[in-house]
């Protein structure tokens, strides 16, 4: 598992940007990191394989302190996709770009090919591979850079704001890939603000503020208290606006899910006879 253990970091402009983060993220399982812009999400993130060093207390990852392990042998365990991802690219067609970090760590040439293909095909960037990543739309872009880390297969998969730029179908894709991956006992990790993404992949969540954890458990008992989230400036999904709409219906107030949603209405207009 990966630890944080009073976790405290300051920025050398001075910014305390984490306060006594203590949290254990498990193998295997799906965590959504929220929060307003600003409450140490991103910050959190670059913890994970030591680009960021606790100011005070300490990270394991598989009881490696990462204040003493470098950044490229913990990047082995941890791929991180940056919110940002042109940040990530350097060579000059999207092909090499997916195959520089399998070289880096001497990967055989036909595995390397093959898991190349592999990823540009799961993510569609196939008819893309001999185009340069710098003239790719926001969306692609985003998914090349999932795609580099996905490339080399790590055991921590983190992902900050994966779904900027994206639109309704390629969000549902990318939560097939983070269902997949989860489904090989590998982690991920999601530091995002969109309630709607995080809803349908019933997940655990942590809610920051301020540097803080305010909030850590399953996504349905976090996301359907609206006084919680307006403390850290997030909407409801909008299921959960819509069954709170309903209310006089007396439908379920915990439901979270489109596919949950549906159930629920095709139910409940059966039994008016709405439906044979």
């Amino acid at each position: 598992m990966i630890k944080l253990e009073n976790v405290y970091f300051q920025y050398p402009t001075g910014i305390q940007a984490l306060t006594n983060v203590n949290l254990e993220i498990r193998e295997g399982e799906v965590l959504a990191i929220m929060g307003e812009n600003g409450a140490g999400k991103t910050t959190l993130i670059k913890h994970l394989n030591g680009l960021l060093k606790p100011s005070k207390g300490k990270i394991l990852v598989d009881n490696l302190d990462t204040r003493k392990v470098s950044v490229a042998e913990l990047s082995k365990k941890v791929g991180i996709v940056f919110q940002n991802p042109e940040n990530q690219f350097f060579c000059e067609t999207v092909w090499e770009e997916v195959a520089y970090s399998l070289k880096n760590f001497n990967y055989p040439k036909n595995l390397i090919a093959e898991r190349v293909e592999e990823v540009l095909k799961l993510l569609n960037l196939e008819k893309f591979k001999a185009s340069t990543p710098f003239k790719l739309s926001e969306g692609e872009k985003r998914r090349l850079a999932l795609a580099c880390v996905l490339a080399w297969n790590p055991k921590y998969l983190a992902l900050d704001e994966p779904i900027l730029g994206q639109d309704y179908d390629e969000k549902l894709k990318l939560q097939e890939i983070i269902k997949r991956v989860a489904s090989e006992d590998k982690t991920v990790i999601i530091a995002t603000h969109d309630t709607d993404f995080i809803t349908e992949l019933d997940c655990r969540v942590v809610l920051m503020s301020k540097g803080r954890i305010i909030a850590d458990g399953k996504a349905e008992d976090i996301l359907g208290k609206p006084n919680l989230l307006s403390k850290v400036n997030l909407e409801e999904a909008e299921i959960v606006k819509l069954f709170f709409m309903l209310e006089e219906l007396n439908l379920p107030k915990n439901v979270f899910t489109v596919d949950k949603a549906k159930k629920v209405l095709i139910e409940r207009f059966r039994r008016l006879r709405r439906i044979p």
